[in-house]
Protein backbone atom coordinates (compact mmCIF):
# COMPACT_ATOMS: atom_id res chain seq x y z
CA UNK A 1 0.00 0.00 0.00
CA UNK A 2 1.47 3.35 -0.62
CA UNK A 3 1.20 6.23 1.66
CA UNK A 4 2.24 9.17 -0.77
CA UNK A 5 -0.79 11.75 0.68
CA UNK A 6 0.55 11.04 4.03
CA UNK A 7 4.72 11.41 3.22
CA UNK A 8 4.42 13.49 0.67
CA UNK A 9 1.39 16.33 1.22
CA UNK A 10 1.77 15.88 5.06
CA UNK A 11 -1.80 14.74 4.76
CA UNK A 12 -2.89 12.78 8.04
CA UNK A 13 -2.09 9.28 8.25
CA UNK A 14 -4.47 7.21 5.79
CA UNK A 15 -5.96 4.30 7.30
CA UNK A 16 -3.68 0.83 5.84
CA UNK A 17 -7.08 -0.39 3.28
CA UNK A 18 -8.22 3.63 2.07
CA UNK A 19 -7.59 3.95 -1.67
CA UNK A 20 -4.33 5.76 -2.87
CA UNK A 21 -5.03 7.36 -5.60
CA UNK A 22 -3.48 10.40 -7.30
CA UNK A 23 -4.75 13.34 -9.52
CA UNK A 24 -3.48 16.20 -11.59
CA UNK A 25 -5.97 18.70 -11.77
CA UNK A 26 -9.15 20.41 -9.18
CA UNK A 27 -11.79 19.72 -11.99
CA UNK A 28 -10.62 16.09 -12.31
CA UNK A 29 -10.26 16.28 -8.65
CA UNK A 30 -13.55 17.00 -8.02
CA UNK A 31 -15.43 14.78 -9.75
CA UNK A 32 -12.65 12.02 -8.16
CA UNK A 33 -13.50 12.88 -4.70
CA UNK A 34 -17.22 12.98 -4.91
CA UNK A 35 -16.96 9.17 -6.55
CA UNK A 36 -14.66 8.36 -3.10
CA UNK A 37 -17.06 10.63 -0.69
CA UNK A 38 -16.64 7.85 2.29
CA UNK A 39 -14.22 5.54 1.02
CA UNK A 40 -10.98 8.34 0.87
CA UNK A 41 -10.13 11.98 -0.58
CA UNK A 42 -7.50 11.62 -3.56
CA UNK A 43 -4.55 13.76 -3.65
CA UNK A 44 -4.51 16.51 -5.60
CA UNK A 45 -0.97 17.62 -7.60
CA UNK A 46 -1.66 20.67 -9.41
CA UNK A 47 -2.64 22.93 -6.44
CA UNK A 48 -2.94 26.71 -5.80
CA UNK A 49 -2.66 28.76 -8.82
CA UNK A 50 -0.52 26.64 -11.11
CA UNK A 51 -1.42 26.01 -14.79
CA UNK A 52 -1.21 22.36 -15.86
CA UNK A 53 0.12 23.72 -18.69
CA UNK A 54 3.27 25.32 -17.47
CA UNK A 55 3.78 23.16 -14.53
CA UNK A 56 7.25 21.42 -13.11
CA UNK A 57 6.94 18.24 -11.44
CA UNK A 58 8.30 18.25 -8.24
CA UNK A 59 10.35 14.99 -7.35
CA UNK A 60 7.77 14.58 -4.40
CA UNK A 61 5.21 14.74 -6.47
CA UNK A 62 6.75 12.15 -9.17
CA UNK A 63 6.82 10.31 -6.00
CA UNK A 64 3.63 10.77 -4.89
CA UNK A 65 2.64 9.50 -8.73
CA UNK A 66 4.78 6.47 -8.55
CA UNK A 67 3.96 4.99 -5.26
CA UNK A 68 0.40 5.80 -5.68
CA UNK A 69 -2.61 2.45 -6.62
CA UNK A 70 -4.14 5.07 -9.18
CA UNK A 71 -2.79 7.88 -11.33
CA UNK A 72 -6.06 9.82 -13.03
CA UNK A 73 -5.00 12.12 -16.17
CA UNK A 74 -6.49 14.12 -18.79
CA UNK A 75 -4.03 14.02 -21.23
CA UNK A 76 -0.29 14.56 -22.20
CA UNK A 77 -1.40 17.36 -24.67
CA UNK A 78 -3.13 19.03 -21.04
CA UNK A 79 -0.64 18.24 -18.48
CA UNK A 80 2.97 17.95 -20.40
CA UNK A 81 4.71 17.20 -16.98
CA UNK A 82 3.22 13.99 -16.96
CA UNK A 83 4.56 12.30 -20.43
CA UNK A 84 7.80 10.79 -19.28
CA UNK A 85 6.50 10.18 -16.37
CA UNK A 86 3.79 7.98 -16.94
CA UNK A 87 6.35 5.96 -19.28
CA UNK A 88 8.15 4.89 -16.64
CA UNK A 89 5.28 4.00 -14.09
CA UNK A 90 5.50 0.86 -12.29
CA UNK A 91 3.11 -2.01 -12.92
CA UNK A 92 1.27 -1.50 -9.99
CA UNK A 93 -0.30 1.74 -10.55
CA UNK A 94 -2.94 1.77 -12.69
CA UNK A 95 -2.95 4.58 -15.19
CA UNK A 96 -6.58 6.53 -16.30
CA UNK A 97 -6.02 8.93 -19.47
CA UNK A 98 -9.45 10.19 -19.63
CA UNK A 99 -9.10 11.80 -23.13
CA UNK A 100 -9.91 8.97 -24.42
CA UNK A 101 -13.34 8.23 -26.72
CA UNK A 102 -13.04 4.41 -25.45
CA UNK A 103 -14.73 6.10 -22.15
CA UNK A 104 -17.89 7.94 -23.49
CA UNK A 105 -15.66 11.54 -23.43
CA UNK A 106 -16.58 13.36 -26.60
CA UNK A 107 -13.25 14.71 -28.04
CA UNK A 108 -13.03 18.03 -30.51
CA UNK A 109 -10.73 18.82 -32.53
CA UNK A 110 -8.47 22.23 -32.17
CA UNK A 111 -10.29 24.59 -33.92
CA UNK A 112 -8.04 25.70 -36.50
CA UNK A 113 -10.19 28.65 -38.40
CA UNK A 114 -12.27 31.41 -38.43
CA UNK A 115 -11.03 34.06 -36.08
CA UNK A 116 -9.45 31.16 -33.76
CA UNK A 117 -5.49 31.37 -33.48
CA UNK A 118 -3.97 28.45 -35.40
CA UNK A 119 -2.52 25.71 -33.36
CA UNK A 120 0.93 25.88 -34.60
CA UNK A 121 2.46 27.69 -31.49
CA UNK A 122 4.49 29.88 -33.62
CA UNK A 123 6.74 31.77 -30.81
CA UNK A 124 5.10 34.87 -31.68
CA UNK A 125 8.07 37.15 -29.82
CA UNK A 126 10.64 35.21 -31.38
CA UNK A 127 9.28 33.57 -35.19
CA UNK A 128 6.59 36.48 -35.74
CA UNK A 129 6.20 36.96 -39.48
CA UNK A 130 8.04 33.41 -40.25
CA UNK A 131 6.64 29.96 -39.92
CA UNK A 132 8.68 28.04 -36.98
CA UNK A 133 11.28 25.76 -38.19
CA UNK A 134 11.48 22.00 -37.21
CA UNK A 135 12.95 21.86 -33.95
CA UNK A 136 12.26 24.77 -32.86
CA UNK A 137 9.20 24.26 -30.79
CA UNK A 138 9.14 23.27 -26.96
CA UNK A 139 8.00 19.81 -25.50
CA UNK A 140 4.66 20.52 -25.74
CA UNK A 141 4.90 23.06 -28.99
CA UNK A 142 4.37 21.27 -32.45
CA UNK A 143 2.84 21.26 -35.16
CA UNK A 144 -0.17 19.38 -36.22
CA UNK A 145 -2.57 18.62 -39.17
CA UNK A 146 -6.01 19.73 -38.23
CA UNK A 147 -7.51 16.93 -36.51
CA UNK A 148 -4.35 15.75 -35.22
CA UNK A 149 -4.91 17.19 -31.60
CA UNK A 150 -7.76 17.28 -29.81
CA UNK A 151 -8.64 19.88 -27.57
CA UNK A 152 -8.22 18.84 -24.16
CA UNK A 153 -10.29 21.02 -21.52
CA UNK A 154 -13.07 18.13 -21.83
CA UNK A 155 -14.54 18.78 -18.27
CA UNK A 156 -16.74 21.72 -19.06
CA UNK A 157 -18.67 19.77 -21.02
CA UNK A 158 -21.52 18.24 -18.35
CA UNK A 159 -21.62 15.14 -20.34
CA UNK A 160 -18.49 14.59 -20.80
CA UNK A 161 -18.17 14.82 -17.01
CA UNK A 162 -20.39 12.39 -16.42
CA UNK A 163 -18.60 10.03 -18.74
CA UNK A 164 -15.69 11.04 -16.49
CA UNK A 165 -17.22 9.63 -13.40
CA UNK A 166 -18.65 6.74 -14.56
CA UNK A 167 -14.76 5.92 -15.58
CA UNK A 168 -13.46 6.71 -12.35
CA UNK A 169 -16.16 4.69 -10.37
CA UNK A 170 -15.77 2.01 -12.95
CA UNK A 171 -11.69 1.48 -13.02
CA UNK A 172 -12.23 2.22 -8.37
CA UNK A 173 -14.37 -0.52 -8.40
CA UNK A 174 -11.89 -2.90 -10.55
CA UNK A 175 -8.84 -1.40 -7.66
CA UNK A 176 -11.48 -2.09 -5.31
CA UNK A 177 -14.03 -4.08 -5.38
CA UNK A 178 -15.03 -4.10 -1.52
CA UNK A 179 -15.86 -0.66 -2.72
CA UNK A 180 -17.98 -1.09 -5.58
CA UNK A 181 -21.07 -0.42 -4.25
CA UNK A 182 -20.22 2.98 -2.78
CA UNK A 183 -18.63 4.14 -5.95
CA UNK A 184 -21.33 2.73 -7.84
CA UNK A 185 -24.04 5.25 -5.73
CA UNK A 186 -21.86 8.05 -5.11
CA UNK A 187 -21.36 8.06 -9.05
CA UNK A 188 -24.80 7.74 -9.82
CA UNK A 189 -25.40 10.60 -7.27
CA UNK A 190 -22.66 12.90 -9.01
CA UNK A 191 -24.37 12.01 -12.56
CA UNK A 192 -27.53 13.01 -10.86
CA UNK A 193 -26.37 16.74 -9.67
CA UNK A 194 -24.41 17.15 -13.10
CA UNK A 195 -27.70 17.33 -14.84
CA UNK A 196 -29.17 19.32 -12.48
CA UNK A 197 -26.35 21.80 -12.36
CA UNK A 198 -26.27 21.42 -16.69
CA UNK A 199 -29.85 22.64 -16.52
CA UNK A 200 -29.26 25.02 -14.33
CA UNK A 201 -26.52 27.04 -16.51
CA UNK A 202 -28.63 26.40 -19.48
CA UNK A 203 -30.83 28.49 -18.35
CA UNK A 204 -28.69 31.71 -16.78
CA UNK A 205 -27.05 30.98 -20.31
CA UNK A 206 -30.06 31.58 -22.52
CA UNK A 207 -29.65 35.79 -22.62
CA UNK A 208 -26.20 35.76 -24.04
CA UNK A 209 -26.22 32.60 -26.61
CA UNK A 210 -26.28 34.97 -29.31
CA UNK A 211 -23.76 37.39 -28.19
CA UNK A 212 -19.93 37.49 -29.64
CA UNK A 213 -16.77 37.30 -26.92
CA UNK A 214 -13.46 36.97 -27.49
CA UNK A 215 -11.41 34.69 -24.57
CA UNK A 216 -7.45 34.65 -23.75
CA UNK A 217 -6.78 31.52 -24.55
CA UNK A 218 -9.05 29.02 -26.60
CA UNK A 219 -9.60 26.72 -23.06
CA UNK A 220 -13.53 27.03 -23.74
CA UNK A 221 -14.84 25.09 -26.43
CA UNK A 222 -16.38 22.08 -24.72
CA UNK A 223 -18.50 24.66 -22.80
CA UNK A 224 -19.19 26.91 -25.82
CA UNK A 225 -20.53 23.64 -27.98
CA UNK A 226 -22.15 22.37 -25.17
CA UNK A 227 -24.36 25.59 -23.99
CA UNK A 228 -24.62 27.47 -27.64
CA UNK A 229 -22.38 30.06 -27.25
CA UNK A 230 -20.69 32.29 -29.39
CA UNK A 231 -16.71 32.89 -28.71
CA UNK A 232 -15.30 34.38 -31.64
CA UNK A 233 -11.61 34.16 -31.36
CA UNK A 234 -8.91 34.24 -28.50
CA UNK A 235 -5.61 35.90 -27.80
CA UNK A 236 -3.38 33.32 -27.72
CA UNK A 237 -3.43 29.55 -28.52
CA UNK A 238 -1.71 28.72 -24.87
CA UNK A 239 -1.66 30.47 -21.91
CA UNK A 240 1.96 30.15 -21.14
CA UNK A 241 2.54 32.24 -24.87
CA UNK A 242 2.81 36.19 -24.42
CA UNK A 243 0.94 37.40 -27.57
CA UNK A 244 3.18 39.64 -29.53
CA UNK A 245 1.87 43.29 -30.27
CA UNK A 246 1.13 41.92 -33.73
CA UNK A 247 -0.94 39.86 -32.41
CA UNK A 248 -2.70 42.35 -30.12
CA UNK A 249 -3.41 44.46 -33.18
CA UNK A 250 -4.68 41.60 -34.83
CA UNK A 251 -7.03 40.64 -32.09
CA UNK A 252 -8.00 44.18 -31.66
CA UNK A 253 -9.25 44.29 -35.30
CA UNK A 254 -11.29 41.33 -34.84
CA UNK A 255 -12.80 42.47 -31.76
CA UNK A 256 -14.15 45.78 -33.73
CA UNK A 257 -15.25 43.79 -37.15
CA UNK A 258 -16.99 41.09 -34.72
CA UNK A 259 -18.47 43.54 -32.53
CA UNK A 260 -17.44 41.26 -29.74
CA UNK A 261 -18.97 42.12 -26.57
CA UNK A 262 -16.44 40.95 -24.05
CA UNK A 263 -12.83 40.19 -24.00
CA UNK A 264 -12.00 37.71 -21.14
CA UNK A 265 -8.77 36.96 -19.34
CA UNK A 266 -7.86 34.43 -17.05
CA UNK A 267 -6.09 34.84 -13.76
CA UNK A 268 -2.58 34.69 -14.79
CA UNK A 269 -2.75 37.21 -17.46
CA UNK A 270 -1.45 40.60 -17.12
CA UNK A 271 -4.17 43.02 -17.41
CA UNK A 272 -2.27 45.74 -19.10
CA UNK A 273 -2.57 43.53 -22.43
CA UNK A 274 -5.92 43.14 -22.02
CA UNK A 275 -6.61 46.96 -22.08
CA UNK A 276 -4.26 47.14 -24.79
CA UNK A 277 -6.61 44.69 -26.70
CA UNK A 278 -9.91 46.44 -26.19
CA UNK A 279 -8.15 49.72 -26.56
CA UNK A 280 -11.19 51.83 -28.62
CA UNK A 281 -13.18 48.44 -29.58
CA UNK A 282 -15.85 49.15 -26.99
CA UNK A 283 -15.34 45.46 -25.42
CA UNK A 284 -15.96 44.99 -21.76
CA UNK A 285 -13.02 42.98 -19.72
CA UNK A 286 -14.29 40.18 -17.42
CA UNK A 287 -12.38 36.98 -16.25
CA UNK A 288 -12.81 33.47 -16.79
CA UNK A 289 -11.05 30.66 -14.68
CA UNK A 290 -11.28 27.07 -16.79
CA UNK A 291 -9.50 25.11 -14.40
CA UNK A 292 -10.49 26.58 -10.94
CA UNK A 293 -7.09 28.29 -10.40
CA UNK A 294 -8.56 30.87 -7.77
CA UNK A 295 -11.11 27.82 -6.24
CA UNK A 296 -10.28 26.20 -3.01
CA UNK A 297 -10.12 21.86 -4.10
CA UNK A 298 -12.51 19.68 -2.86
CA UNK A 299 -15.53 17.90 -4.30
CA UNK A 300 -17.78 20.99 -4.67
CA UNK A 301 -15.25 22.65 -6.68
CA UNK A 302 -16.58 21.22 -10.20
CA UNK A 303 -20.20 22.99 -9.53
CA UNK A 304 -18.69 26.01 -8.32
CA UNK A 305 -16.19 26.12 -11.57
CA UNK A 306 -19.45 25.76 -13.91
CA UNK A 307 -21.37 28.08 -11.72
CA UNK A 308 -18.51 31.09 -12.42
CA UNK A 309 -18.39 30.41 -16.23
CA UNK A 310 -21.88 31.13 -16.46
CA UNK A 311 -22.00 34.32 -13.71
CA UNK A 312 -18.71 35.94 -15.29
CA UNK A 313 -20.35 35.48 -18.70
CA UNK A 314 -23.31 36.73 -18.38
CA UNK A 315 -22.37 39.51 -15.76
CA UNK A 316 -20.08 40.65 -18.66
CA UNK A 317 -21.41 40.50 -21.81
CA UNK A 318 -25.40 41.66 -20.36
CA UNK A 319 -23.43 44.69 -18.76
CA UNK A 320 -23.83 47.94 -20.80
CA UNK A 321 -21.17 49.01 -23.53
CA UNK A 322 -18.04 49.99 -22.77
CA UNK A 323 -17.03 53.88 -23.41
Amino acid sequence: MAWAAGHVFAAPAVAADEPDVVVTIKPIHALVSEVMEGVGKPVLIVQGSASPHTFTLKPSSASAISKAQVFVRVSEHLEPFTRKLVEGLPDSVTLLTLADQSLGVKLLDMRQTGTFEPHHHDHEGEHEGKEPEQGEEGDDDHDHEAGEVKDPHIWLDPDNAKSIVTAVARVLSEKWPEYKDKFQTNAEKTRARIDALDADIANQLKSVQSKPFVVFHDAYQYFDSHFGLSAVGSITVSPDQQPSAKRLTEVRAKIRELKAGCVFAEPTFQPKLLATVTEDTGARIGELDPVGQTLEPGPQLYDQLLQELAHNLVACLNAPAAR
